[in-house]
């Protein structure tokens, strides 16, 4: 893990594809799409299949058009989730670090990542359903086989951006293949669907579920996202540039949630037109709905495709998930892990619960852990929304690009509306937990809960406004340059030199060289790492450490005849602490180190003693290659 100065989102792809280049017509717009389907799936994902069986099932076509009035909403936000990435090449944590004290950010940081897991749970769960209805493998041996998807996601960053676009595209190309033929074996009748895109709302149960539909249609980590992948794209900077990006990530972002809404509505039609159609008014759970596939539409491929189609979502999903995970640690602590520690550290905190609800209640309350993901998402998602609008509003970091106020008025009252329905289901969760005889103790702390949220909502909210969004000096990705009037040159009086005894120390010791003259003293370190050298330390004797002090004494007295002052010494046992008593107690003023040049797995298997060793020590270490 690193500590570091604010760097580019996502900057082991930013701008890596470059769209400058002279392009005409649809080859052009190719070159702009991608972003906003990695952002679409968020839109699909298992948590909002249940919303989408219950509208259908319950009432038929009649809350189409609520799923309409989400995609409009969704399409909205992400656009100005765009803007903000394209015009100022920060994302939404970045910029929010910029703005915000310590205590709010901080706050912020974990709400987005309780957010983050919140989804991947509900990503887990919907692919651990898929596998078992496709297969019959139990689901919590479903709910395990997930994590290997960590390794997929590793193997995707690898090979690029591009390729990790075309596969979620072929995702949502499976996703949206299954459910085109799951409406061929329906034949919803056209004239109802489009009498459900009429408002109407038949009862208080329909308002419900309507809340429902809309609270799990808009992501927060999506806004995150969206920020980030824009600058995947490396675009002119320039007035006529940035016109150009944002309007064709506008025509990706309406083609992408588009293909979204045509998924969602596609599960509620299918709802309506086989369970609703029949009687069956209470499927709202994903395996319900797949038990009366069959013996309703008459053919055993609608239940296969529905499976397919689930993994694919849960699948698609997840890889989106750990994407919008490593921009919210990384812009809002400036820290920088592992990706592949991250991805697991996320997918544990999803599985753990998962399993213990599993084995503690059974699998059928798979689906109130569901529910209870799109909750937890609905608390977050002021804390992202408010921010984003504050940002896009601001002139004076947007300059031209700030939205208009017919825009800005439309994105505060699509928020007013979000927060309104998200708070309003929970406060039901929030009075159902008081009416039922529950310990006081928890009471306490769901007050002392909400209470933090409001004081956070309402510093989110006002801040911005009073500090104008003047950037920190210190958290700018370039401060102002420093006049440079005197250097404090440091003299090296002694240089370490960490060596492993092979073909390598060479090169590493004429590096090592470079660095000082004949009146430099220079220190070389090498540990043992025999069994006994590990077990017995400097009295070990085995022929390993024999060997090793010739091999020492050998460069010591090579270097000497070139009249350079030399000391060597070996260290036993603990390769990461032995390297740094050693170079303290030679009081050496640069440590030279070879690096091994792993990536990946291959550092867990190999170690990462350079990474380790130069986080401990307090003065200069080279890495040479």
């Amino acid at each position: 893990m690193t500590e570091r100065t604010m760097d580019a989102s996502l900057s082991e792809v930013h701008e890596t594809i470059d769209v400058t280049k002279p392009k005409k017509g649809w080859k052009r717009l190719l070159a702009y799409m991608g972003p906003a389907y990695l952002v679409s799936v968020g839109y699909m994902d298992p948590g909002n299949w249940a919303t989408d069986l219950a509208g259908g099932s319950k009432f038929g076509y009649k809350l189409i058009w609520v799923l309409l009035m989400s995609n409009l909403m969704a399409l909205l936000l992400q656009g100005l989730s765009a803007r903000l990435g394209i015009v100022r090449r920060m994302d939404l944590a970045q910029a929010n670090r910029a703005v915000y004290p310590r205590v709010v950010n901080f706050s912020l940081y974990m709400l987005a990542e309780l957010a983050i897991a919140a989804t991947d749970l509900a990503e887990v769960l919907g692919m651990a359903i898929g596998i078992q209805l496709l297969t019959g493998l139990p689901l919590i041996w479903g709910v395990a086989i997930t994590v290997l998807d960590t390794f997929l996601l590793l193997y995707l960053q690898r090979l690029g951006m591009r390729k990790m676009e075309a596969f979620i595209i072929a995702l949502v190309a499976v996703i949206g293949f299954s459910f085109l033929v799951e409406m061929f074996f329906a034949k919803p009748n056209l004239g109802d669907v489009l009498t459900g895109f009429i408002p109407s709302l038949p009862g208080k149960e329909a308002l419900y579920i309507a809340i429902g539909i809309i609270g799990a249609t808009v992501m927060p980590h999506n806004l995150y996202l969206h920020s980030a992948l824009v600058q995947t794209r490396k675009i002119a900077n320039t007035a006529t540039g940035i016109k150009q990006a944002l309007r064709y990530n506008m025509i990706d972002s309406a083609i992408a949630l588009n293909a979204a809404f045509f998924v969602n509505a596609a599960i509620l039609i299918l709802a309506a037109s086989v369970f609703f159609a029949t009687g069956n008014t209470e499927v709202a759970e994903l395996k319900e709905a797949h038990r009366l596939l069959a013996p309703l539409l008459g053919t055993n491929l609608a239940p296969a495709l529905f499976a397919i189609a689930l993994i694919a979502a849960g699948q698609s999903s997840t890889v989106t998930g750990t994407l919008a995970g490593q921009i919210v640690m990384e812009g809002y602590l400036n820290l920088r892990i592992n990706p592949l520690l991250r991805r697991f550290i996320t997918r544990l905190i999803a599985i753990v619960p998962a399993i213990i609800c599993i084995l503690a209640f059974g699998e059928d309350k798979v689906d109130s852990l569901l529910v209870l993901s799109q909750v937890v998402l609905s608390l977050q998602l002021g804390f992202a929304i408010i921010p984003l609008i504050h940002f896009v509003s601001d002139k004076n970091t947007m300059g031209p690009f700030a939205i208009r106020l017919h825009v800005k008025l439309l994105a505060w009252l699509i928020a007013a509306v979000l927060i309104y329905l998200n708070v309003s289901m929970v406060s039901n969760e929030i009075g159902a937990a008081f009416a039922s005889d529950m310990k006081w103790g928890w009471k306490l702390l769901i007050i002392v809960t909400f209470i933090f949220f409001v004081v956070l909502f309402l510093l989110m909210t006002v801040l911005p406004a009073l500090k104008k969004q003047n950037l920190k000096d210190s958290l700018r990705v370039h401060p102002d340059a420093a006049i440079l009037q005197q250097f404090n040159i440091p003299r090296v009086d002694c240089i370490a030199i960490a060596l492993d005894f092979s073909k390598n120390d060479e090169r590493l010791i004429a590096h090592a060289l470079s660095q000082g003259n004949k009146s430099t003293k220079f220190f070389l370190l090498h540990i043992v790492e025999s069994v006994s050298a590990r077990t017995l330390g400097d009295v070990s004797d085995d022929y390993e450490t024999r060997k090793d002090k010739e091999h020492m004494q050998s460069y010591v007295d090579q270097l000497q005849q070139l009249g350079y002052t030399v000391e060597g010494q070996l260290g036993y046992r603990n390769r990461i602490k032995e390297i740094i008593r050693l170079v303290t107690e030679a009081n050496a003023n640069m440590l030279v180190m070879g690096a091994h040049r792993h990536t990946g797995i291959m550092d867990y298997l190999y170690g990462e003693t350079v990474e380790r060793v130069r986080h401990k020590v307090k003065i200069p270490v080279l890495i040479v290659n």
